[in-house]
């Protein structure tokens, strides 16, 4: 994924900043606790396409506010 992307893509929802997990090639937004995947390089910023934000331990995160 192109780098300087990042700079302009924000959570589709709340519109906050977004963190970049390359290993697992997804997109979150802390404030929304979501993951928004990458295909093929390309952000899929769609809300029906977003997972639960999984925590360090590998455990969903408590609370999603837009489910």
């Amino acid at each position: 994924m192109d780098i300087r992307l990042l700079d302009i893509l924000v959570c589709p929802l709340c519109k906050g900043p977004l963190r970049h997990d390359r290993a697992a090639r997804l997109l979150g937004c802390r404030a929304d606790r979501l993951s928004f995947p990458i295909r093929d390089g390309i952000p899929v910023m769609l809300e029906s396409e977003a997972r639960p934000w999984q925590d360090e331990a590998g455990t969903p995160a408590a609370g999603t506010p837009h489910a």
